[in-house]
């Protein structure tokens, strides 16, 4: 687990982590009310902000929470949680309550700021080369799964079985399709063509998957947007698992099974050189 470094941000001030403090009755705490966004710096850059960014203010217009910062804002404070974390690779993770009420209500509170929370972890670079291990469960989470928010506890169930069997993550399956992993997004690749599911409520709209397509489709590669099934999921010549601190995950065995040859695929092997290249620029 990538360890947390020593600076926080909270409502407005840069604070040394072990002194950041919250209401217990903030909704964050109380009822999750909240979201998040976790963004990859690279070499003291921020990759994708924009389309975290967008994200962000996505989720936050979903919960009806007033976005309670600027775009410059937002910049200016990434910024700085960068520069006072000292640079480097790393996660930065962004979080916006409702804020805290006088009580416990399920009501929205009236005239109640938003806490602002961000922290820095160090990203490490994970090696892949020779793939990682899934294994599928159902999907029980909430209906609104395109909504980056905080409250993850299936999620946590989910990625902990998954952790007990040496598994990299848990694929999500609803009604006998793929939605999504635990804490990353799905592509399978069938005969040289790269598949995701479209989006809808039940996914969340994956920055990386976004730009792992857009790099695809940039180097002559078909891309469609399917529902996938299980079965088709087994089958697949390539599965990958996306997201912000996995870049791009390449599943060699899923629920004990190989996949395709039980090592990194060639599309695979071709796509993870132009995502690193797309970092460096």
């Amino acid at each position: 687990m990538a360890a947390t470094l020593e600076v926080a941000y909270l409502n407005g001030s840069f604070l040394p982590i072990g002194e950041a403090r919250v209401s217990p009755l903030d909704r964050g705490f109380l009822f999750g009310d909240a979201v998040y966004e976790v963004i990859p710096v690279y070499e003291g850059r921020p990759f994708l902000l924009d389309a975290h960014l967008r994200r962000l203010n996505r989720s936050l217009n979903e919960l009806r929470i007033a976005d309670p910062y600027s775009t410059a804002h937002w910049l200016t404070v990434i910024d700085s949680l960068i520069k006072k974390n000292m640079g480097g690779d790393l996660a930065i993770y962004i979080q916006v309550t409702r804020g805290a009420d006088s009580g416990r209500d399920h009501m929205f509170p009236d005239q109640v700021a938003p806490t602002v929370f961000g922290m820095a972890s160090a990203l490490a670079t994970p090696d892949f080369s020779a793939g990682v291990s899934a294994i599928t469960r159902a999907d029980n989470r909430w209906h609104r799964c395109d909504i980056k928010a905080t409250a993850l506890l299936a999620n946590v169930l989910s990625h902990q079985q998954a952790r007990e069997v040496g598994a990299a993550d848990t694929i999500l399956i609803w009604d006998d399709e793929v939605t999504e992993g635990a804490s990353s997004s799905v592509i399978i690749v069938e005969n040289g063509e790269l598949v995701r599911r479209p989006h809808g409520r039940e996914v969340l709209p994956g920055t990386t998957t976004d730009h792992v397509i857009a790099l695809a489709s940039a180097a002559g590669l078909a891309c469609r947007q399917e529902r996938i099934s299980i079965s088709r999921l087994h089958n697949a010549d390539e599965i990958w698992l996306t997201s912000a601190t996995k870049s791009i995950a390449p599943v060699v065995r899923l629920d004990d099974q190989p996949i395709g040859a039980g090592k990194p695929g060639p599309i695979w092997q071709q796509l993870i050189k132009l995502y690193e290249a797309s970092k460096r620029e």
